[in-house]
């Protein structure tokens, strides 16, 4: 027998404690999935970023506008629970493989899409509506995926931290569209934008592909951890989730609709804030506004999980430490979007956006990760419910933003609301909310 293998048979007695990836595996994938998770969200924002320019050139409405931002959360909510279900048993990093390929080409190919939608003028707009649905539907499978990767991967102490820090990839990602995105669209136009954050998303495909996923095939069995290692082969935990144990606890539902209140707010702001800071403030710089909010994401990020790490170390509750974080995220947000329902100076709105934005990174410490905490044994299925849920809000949000915009003008109903729908989700997840495991 070889002996690094005969090694690996021997080491660690604690399975509880121990997790399957090494050191090194650990930071490859960390660094392969939070790149992963910037290119997502770096084409997911292109189309909020150029819809003021393309709605111009294709001479959109705002409700048009509205449509088709909504349109992607449409297709966002039909594969979540698929994905969670597919990654439990198959295996998270091939469902993100095919899943990037197909969201990647469409990024690249939209330019010609919507020139193409647009010769055919009365079906234009559902020909759009049709090919971001699509696109919804495939980026709907990486974080259910991403969660059930690492939950079959790494020990339950890790788990939350480890995932809680790729969701800083999505303020990543905003940032590069922001930046880069705003630099093409000045000086190229915006077909360049899609072409360019496109073709970096089939590079990061090919890299998962050849140098993350490949990797695997070095790997030596632990013996010391057999339950993890056929986590996504064991029928009993994978093929039948007892959904019924879970629909049945308050807990469960608390995290369900607590993160579809604050996803409301986030992905309205996701897909407005370029509009709204066009419209109100014609003369600002793009690449500032589409840049400074999103700086904030990263470091509250990892200043809620330092907190959550110190917290968890003094012996709190994990329970009264994730309320105490969402706490921190709902208070923040809504009080950033009181003062921005009221002011019409810029730098004041610029602050309070940034501030609602980095109210996010204490929510992917918070709500984002009690899946891992109710269901370990299901997490990628539980999660894709939660995210299927968090994402209805979503495009009914986006769509009702812009159907406000058009009748009203008025953006303080759209931040009054959102602020509105937050208080909600805070009472329930302060009243219901739990991190005791349910299966």
């Amino acid at each position: 027998m070889d002996e690094k293998l005969k090694y690996s048979l021997l080491r660690g007695e604690l399975v509880d404690t121990q997790s399957i990836w090494t050191r090194q595996e650990k930071r490859v994938w960390f660094i392969t999935l939070i790149t992963g998770t910037c290119m997502l969200y770096s084409t997911r924002t292109t189309m909020p970023l150029l819809v003021p320019a393309v709605a111009s050139a294709q001479k959109w409405s705002k409700t048009d506008s509205g449509t088709v931002l909504s349109s992607f959360f449409w297709g966002y909510t039909l594969t979540q629970v698929v994905g969670g279900y597919f990654s439990d048993r198959f295996g998270g990093q091939r469902v993100i493989l095919f899943a990037a390929i197909g969201w990647s080409l469409i990024t690249f190919l939209m330019p010609t899409i919507i020139w193409t939608a647009g010769s055919i003028k009365s079906y234009a707009i559902p020909v759009i509506v049709a090919i971001r649905i699509l696109n919804g539907a495939l980026q709907g499978v990486h974080f259910p995926s991403m969660i059930s990767l690492t939950s079959q991967n790494l020990c339950p102490n890790e788990r939350s931290s480890f995932f809680g820090l790729l969701t800083a990839g999505s303020a990543l990602g905003t940032l590069l569209t922001g930046i880069m995105g705003s630099f093409l669209l000045d000086y190229f136009g915006w077909s360049y934008v899609f072409r360019v954050i496109g073709m970096m998303g089939i590079a990061w495909a090919l890299v998962l592909r050849y140098y993350a996923m490949a990797g695997e095939r070095n790997r030596i069995i632990n013996i010391a951890t057999p339950s993890r290692l056929c986590a996504n082969k064991s029928p009993a935990e994978t093929s039948a989730v007892p959904w019924l144990r879970y629909f049945s606890r308050l807990s469960f539902w608390a995290c369900v609709l607590t993160h579809a209140c604050e996803m409301n707010c986030f992905f309205v702001l996701l897909s407005w804030l370029p509009t709204y800071f066009h419209d109100g403030f014609p003369h600002a710089k793009g690449w500032v506004v589409n840049m400074i909010p999103w700086l904030a994401l990263p470091p509250c990020t990892l200043f809620a999980k330092y907190l959550t790490t110190r917290l968890l170390a003094r012996e709190w509750h994990t329970t009264t430490v994730r309320k105490l974080i969402q706490s921190c995220c709902f208070a923040a947000q809504n009080l950033a979007l009181f003062v921005m329902s009221r002011t019409s100076d810029f730098h004041t709105a610029l602050i309070c956006m940034t501030i609602i934005i980095g109210g996010t990174g204490f929510h992917n410490n918070a709500v984002t990760v009690n899946p891992q905490d109710l269901a370990p044994l299901h997490s990628g299925s539980v999660f894709g419910l939660m995210n299927t849920v968090g994402a209805i809000p979503g495009f009914l949000g986006v769509y009702l933003a812009g159907h406000i915009l058009e009748l009203t003008q008025s953006w303080p109903m759209v931040f009054s609301a959102a602020a509105g729908i937050n208080l909600v989700g805070w009472i329930i997840f302060i009243v219901f909310g739990s991190a005791e495991a349910i299966v």
